[in-house]
């Protein structure tokens, strides 16, 4: 725990865990099943370590940053959880929610504890419940996934958490590596598998660790106030007296200043590879942000950037489109964003940019209709504050899928429509020569979309200095 906290206050052990014989007389406690030598083997573990369970947990700062700290002993029986260590942590998730602090989780598991048998499996409903309650009190939970996490830790504390930071070449599954198939590939067990498979957002190497996790704490939400507000907010509520923050303001232009004169120049105008893309507006909007990765159903997909970002002292979560074909992948991956962000009371600023949704046969496979829905229903029922940016192409509902109602802007450089003006042709048996009247008929620059009301206004370039 050195590695992170500047200091670290334990919490009292549980009344239950006071109730138990003591230490000195193992052989009076070999657990729920009699499991002969079970006791003794605590005893041992206790000598090892310095320690009486395999978790402890407590108050502590992080960077500065006050938080709950769950840390996992891997010495003490394999780092197992056993129904001692679900009493410390539903105490250690309750405090949490009493004062109103976020939950660092420092995981080291092989699972459920075997000496207690289905006593110890329960142990992980009661995890969740507690994960639950605390999601639910607005207060985010970070996970930082050490060698090995395996079993029921990782499925409940670290896939469970918001944000899944891991150190490198950590050992992560669901399955042991005693318990796999004798083929499996050791990749997939990795820290780096699990990246490639968007089940974790970040490896960070444990000199960066501090740093990074009072980035995190900073963004999502704690104390003093991470969205400007005086104190960490109930959900979707990031001001006093649940007063929602206001919404963020829409980023400058930052390409050409003039609007295009026909359908076709908007096009060409928002395809031309030397307009500035999401990364761009990024960098210019934010003085600093974290990103998350991954859809948590196995896919990533760089085609969209999604994470949080610092400006003026208050935070915002974003999600971008790159100006790419967005897979399934994209779009679940930005619907985890608002949903998370929502909950935390943070606003959201979404930058649309895309020729639309990716259609080859493992797109659809993947879902792709289904992640669209997923995304229009995350902002249909976000209640913190969204502000929208077309920056590029606005190609039908892959684009509109990011798309806030009633507070979306364009840049000059933009164009968004209900379909391709190639496409549009083509289904309407038109030559290609037919393409450019097809595209000022479908009236997509951005003038037309002021005039129909699709768009809000139209953003000009920063001023300058």
């Amino acid at each position: 725990m050195a590695v992170v906290t500047e200091d670290f206050t334990e919490f009292p052990a549980p009344e239950a865990e006071d109730a138990a014989p003591p230490s000195s007389a193992p052989e009076a406690d070999d657990g729920p099943l009699g499991w002969d030598g079970y006791g003794a083997a605590r005893q041992r573990a206790r000598e090892r370590t310095g320690e009486r369970e395999s978790v402890i947990s407590g108050t502590a700062r992080i960077d500065g940053v006050p938080t709950v700290l769950i840390s996992f002993e891997f010495g003490f029986l394999g780092g197992s959880l056993g129904e001692r260590t679900g009493d410390r942590l539903v105490a250690a998730y309750t405090r949490a929610r009493e004062l109103r602090l976020p939950v660092v989780s420092l995981l080291a598991t092989g699972g459920s504890r075997m000496q207690e048998g289905m006593r110890a499996l329960t142990q992980l409903q009661r995890v969740a419940a507690q994960s639950a309650l605390t999601r639910a009190a607005g207060l985010p939970q970070i996970a930082v996934v050490r060698d090995p996490t395996t079993g029921g830790g990782w499925a409940t504390l670290g896939a469970g958490a918001d944000v899944v930071l891991a150190l490198p070449g950590a050992q992560i599954g669901f399955a042991g590596s005693r318990v796999r198939p004798a083929d499996a590939d050791p990749y997939a067990y990795s820290a780096e598998g699990q990246l490639a498979a968007g089940q974790i957002d970040a490896i960070v190497p444990p000199d960066h660790l501090r740093t990074t996790l009072g980035r995190w704490l900073g963004l999502l939400g704690v104390g003093g106030g991470a969205v400007g507000w005086p104190a960490v907010p109930g959900p979707a509520a990031s001001g006093p007296a649940g007063v929602a923050p206001p919404p963020p303001p829409p980023p400058h232009a930052l390409g050409s200043s003039d609007l295009p004169a026909s359908g076709w120049a908007a096009v060409c105008a928002a395809r031309d590879e030397r307009r500035p893309r999401a990364a761009a507006y990024l960098d210019a909007y934010f003085d600093w942000r974290e990103e998350i990765s991954g859809d948590r159903c196995g896919g990533t997909d760089t085609g969209i950037r999604c994470g949080f970002g610092r400006r003026d002292g208050r935070t915002t979560a974003f999600a971008a489109q790159c100006g790419t074909a967005v897979r399934p992948a994209g779009f679940r991956t930005a619907a985890r964003l608002i949903r998370l962000a929502d909950r935390l009371g943070i606003p959201v600023l979404t930058l649309v940019d895309t020729p639309g949704a990716a259609n080859d046969p493992d797109a659809e496979r993947a879902g792709a209709g289904a992640a669209i829905a997923d995304v229009f229903a995350a902002l249909a029922s976000v209640r913190t504050p969204v502000t929208s940016l077309l920056i590029g192409e606005g190609g039908s509902g892959g684009a509109l899928a990011l798309a806030a109602p009633g507070a979306l802007w364009a840049t000059p450089d933009s164009y968004f429509s209900v379909i391709a003006p190639e496409s549009a042709a083509a289904i309407l048996k038109r030559d290609a020569n037919a393409v450019r009247d097809t595209a000022d008929q479908l009236r997509l620059r951005p003038q037309d979309l002021l005039d129909l009301g699709i768009i809000q206004g139209i953003v000009p370039p920063a001023p300058s200095d």
